[in-house]
C-alpha cells in the first residue's frame, strides 16, 4: 500500500543516508557555532531563544503548503532547487555578524527545511519493502547521527581555533551535497513528467494512533525543548566547561541516538506502538531531570547517552508508524503535519525559555524542563488503548482509510 512492491532499493537508502549524514552535520555545525557566537558576544537567553525560534517557526507555519508541495511536485526538483537556495543562505550566514541578520537568515534557511525534511522522509517508504522499513529507517537515522556526533565537537574546536566563519562555510557545502543526492537517487515521488495526478485526502484525526502519538511527542517536546536554550548556559557557566568540553557533551547525546537508531532498526514491527513511544519519551525526560543534579560537565555524558538512545529509537518508531498507516500519496502531508506539531510545541517552549533564562539559575531550569516533559509523557498514558492486532500484522491503517480519488 505505502511501499514499493519490488525489491528494496538499498542503493537509494545508502545515498539518502549519506546525504542525511552530511546535511545534518552541516546544520548542527552551524547551529552550535551560532549559539556559541551569541553567547561569547555577551547576548543572553533572549538572543539564543530568538535563534532557535527562527529555526522552528517557519517549519510550523509552512507545514500545510509544504506538505501539499511535497506530495505534488517532483521530489528530485524540490531537493535540487531548495538545496541550492539553502547553500546560498548559508554562504551569507558566514559573513554577517548582526544578531538580527543572523536570526533572519536562519529563519530563511528553515523555510527550505520545511520542504526538504518531509521530502526525504516521504521518499524512504518508496525505496524499500514494508518489512525492510524499520531497518532502512535505522540506517538513515544512524547516518544522521554520525553527523550529529561529529558536528558539536567539531564546532567547539573550529570556533575556538579559527572563529565562526569556517564551520558556517562547511554548512553551505553540505547543502551542495544534498543537491547531489537529489540528482542520484532513483526513487522519485510527486508529479514527475508523464505521470498521472493522484490525489489522496489526508486528515490526521482519522488516524487515532497517529493522533495520540503526535500529541504525546508534542506535549513532551513542549516541556523539554527549553533545554536547548538553557544547556549552553548550564554547561558553560554553571558547570564551567570550555567550548571543547561543551561540544563533546553535546556529541554524547548524538552517540546515544546512534545506539538507539541501530538497535530499533531491527525491532519487531508489531512492537512499534504508541506505548513504546511513551516509554521512550519518559526515559529521555528522566535523563534530563537527572542532569540537573550533576556537579561537573563530565557527568552529563552518560545521562545524555541514555537520553539520546531514547531519542534515536523514538525517531525510528515514529517514521515506521506514519509510513505504515498512511497512503504513499499522502506521506508528504503526514510527515509535514507531524513535524509541524512537534516544531510548534518546541516553539512554545523556546518562547518561554528566553525570559526564564534571564530570571532563574540554569540548574533550576534544566530540572524544570525534565520534570515537565516527564509529567507530559505520563499524562498521555490514559489516552493509549490497545491497537487491533490485525492492523499491525498487515501493515495497514488501524482506522478507516481516507477516500482516494484520481
Amino acid at each position: 500500500m505505502s511501499f514499493t512492491s519490488a525489491e528494496s532499493r538499498w542503493a537509494d537508502v545508502h545515498l539518502a543516508a549519506a546525504g542525511r549524514a552530511i546535511s545534518v552535520c552541516g546544520d548542527l555545525l552551524a547551529a552550535t557555532t551560532l549559539a556559541l557566537v551569541l553567547q561569547q558576544a555577551g547576548h543572553g537567553g533572549f538572543a539564543v531563544s530568538g535563534l532557535l525560534v527562527a529555526a522552528s517557526l517557519p517549519i510550523t507555519l509552512l507545514a500545510a503548503p509544504a506538505g501539499r508541495l511535497v506530495d505534488r511536485a517532483d521530489s528530485r526538483t524540490l531537493l535540487v532547487v531548495v538545496g541550492l537556495a539553502q547553500a546560498v543562505v548559508c554562504l551569507a550566514l558566514a559573513f554577517v555578524t548582526q544578531p538580527v541578520l543572523i536570526v533572519a537568515l536562519v529563519a530563511l534557511l528553515s523555510c527550505g527545511l520545511a520542504v526538504t525534511q518531509p521530502t526525504l522522509s516521504a521518499l524512504l517508504p518508496g525505496m524499500v519493502h514494508s518489512d525492510d522499513l524499520a531497518r532502512a529507517s535505522g540506517i538513515v537515522q544512524t547516518a544522521g547521527l554520525f553527523g550529529m556526533l561529529v558536528a558539536p565537537a567539531l564546532a567547539g574546536i573550529l570556533v575556538g581555533q579559527t572563529g565562526p566563519r569556517v564551520p558556517l562555510l562547511l554548512d553551505a557545502a553540505s547543502y551542495l551535497a544534498l543537491v547531489a543526492v537529489g540528482l542520484l537517487i532513483r526513487t522519485r515521488r510527486g508529479r514527475v513528467a508523464g505521470a498521472p495526478a493522484v490525489e489522496v485526502t489526508f486528515r490526521m484525526r482519522a488516524h487515532r494512533q497517529l493522533l495520540v502519538m503526535t500529541g504525546a511527542v508534542a506535549a513532551v517536546v513542549a516541556g523539554v525543548s527549553a533545554i536547548n536554550v538553557f544547556e549552553v548556559f548550564f554547561i558553560r557557566e554553571t558547570l564551567g566547561a570550555s567550548t571543547t568540553v561543551y561540544g563533546f557533551v553535546m556529541a554524547s547525546w548524538a552517540g546515544g541516538m546512534l545506539i538507539g537508531g541501530l538497535g530499533f532498526g531491527r525491532f519487531p514491527r508489531r512492537l512499534i506502538t504508541v506505548r513504546t513511544v511513551l516509554v521512550l519519551l519518559a526515559l529521555s525526560c528522566a535523563a534530563v531531570l537527572a542532569a540537573a543534579t550533576v556537579p561537573a560537565a563530565g557527568w552529563l555524558i552518560p545521562l545524555w547517552i541514555v537520553g539520546g538512545f531514547a531519542n534515536g529509537a523514538l525517531n525510528v518508531c515514529t517514521t515506521v508508524m506514519i509510513a505504515n498507516r498512511v497512503a504513499a500519496e499522502a506521506h508528504g502531508r503526514a510527515f509535514s503535519i507531524y513535524g509541524a506539531a512537534v516544531q510548534g510545541a518546541g516553539l512554545a517552549g523556546l518562547i518561554l525559555a528566553g525570559p526564564l533564562a534571564e530570571q532563574f539559575e540554569p540548574r533550576v531550569l534544566v530540572a524544570g524542563a525534565g520534570l515537565l516533559g516527564l509529567l507530559a509523557a505520563l499524562a498521555c498514558v490514559p489516552l493509549v488503548r490497545r491497537e487491533p492486532p490485525a492492523a499491525l500484522s498487515a501493515g495497514r491503517p488501524a482506522e478507516i482509510p481516507d477516500n482516494v480519488a484520481g
